[in-house]
């Protein structure tokens, strides 16, 4: 079984805003669920040999940074090319944190949480006007409070239609001993589907060898942790219990993070002693109560 009262009570938790409802799919353990028939599969095309790959670090430009703004943040626009993108204005702050650094030329993720209204702004490939006024490739708005997702093939700022932060690794919750959440990663050849709770995908590919934008994995429960350093120990048993959905196309399973300079990134390296064998894809469609809100029930 995996029901609300498996759910720790230590939820995730930025800037006074508790990151989804406890019976959130983010926030729910996955660990005794049954294998997705097609997980070996999926295991050979992301790459068993490929090591698990940290892809956060000291460095500023190294991860997905976030912001926390108060509720009077004043909003700006945004101008957009994707038809599904909601509209502004959106309390993004001057100066605020880009994924890769202002001159990056990389996804370019803009994350935004507003205290107060427990919103969560995110913007893709996000440029800077003159006037305070942003340029975006996409752009999404969640309520944390609550679980309803997002229009079926809409997508976010994510390929896959959700939102970035609640998969991010983040080094206080790592310092605290626990990750109670799901995580994010990417995949280099994924299918032209999507499953729950993704709500839409990036592929023209096809074959049952694709994993889908949305699928969950997990590490191995017979994989030993013990070995590894105390904070890494942190991420592989989020990994057990909790898992990691995949979210976009990119390297083979790279984990997305906050950059933070306490991270000591000699220690995150051991995360590459896991390799793609290691874990294996779950099949939660058992969770899915409805197929438009991320509210996770038994199974």
């Amino acid at each position: 079984m995996c029901t609300a009262s498996l759910l720790s009570a230590q939820l995730p938790n930025i800037g006074g805003c508790q990151i989804f409802p406890s019976n959130n799919v983010w926030n729910t353990r996955i660990d005794s669920l049954p294998l997705d028939p097609n997980s070996s599969a999926y295991v050979s095309t992301i790459g068993p040999s490929s090591p698990a790959h940290p892809d956060f670090g000291q460095d500023w430009g190294n991860g997905i940074p976030y912001v926390v703004v108060p509720q009077n943040q004043p909003g700006v626009l945004i101008e957009h090319s994707n038809y599904g993108a909601d509209p502004g204005p959106y309390p993004i702050p001057p100066n605020p944190p880009i994924e890769g650094g202002a001159q990056s030329d990389g996804d370019r993720h803009v994350l935004v949480v507003q205290q107060g209204t427990c919103k969560l702004y995110e913007l893709f490939s996000a440029y800077p006007l003159p006037d305070g006024n942003w340029v975006v490739g996409s752009a999404a708005i969640f309520d944390l409070n609550s679980n309803q997702l997002r229009p079926t093939d809409q997508s976010s700022a994510d390929a896959a239609g959700l939102p970035i932060l609640p998969g991010l690794v983040r080094y206080d919750e790592v310092e605290s001993g626990v990750i109670n959440h799901a995580l994010r990663f990417t995949a280099p050849m994924t299918a032209a589907y999507f499953v729950w709770p993704a709500r839409s995908w990036a592929s023209s590919l096809s074959g049952s060898q694709y994993p889908p934008m949305g699928q969950r994995f997990r590490l191995k429960a017979s994989f030993d942790i013990s070995s590894f350093p105390q904070r890494v120990q942190v991420i592989l048993q989020a990994l057990k219990t909790y898992g990691m959905i995949l979210a976009d196309n990119g390297a083979s399973w790279f984990i997305s993070g906050v950059p933070d300079p306490r991270w000591n990134d000699d220690e995150m390296h051991q995360l590459t002693r896991v390799h793609g064998s290691d874990f294996e894809a779950v099949d939660e469609s058992s969770l899915m109560i409805d197929p438009n809100s991320g509210q996770a029930g038994g199974s």
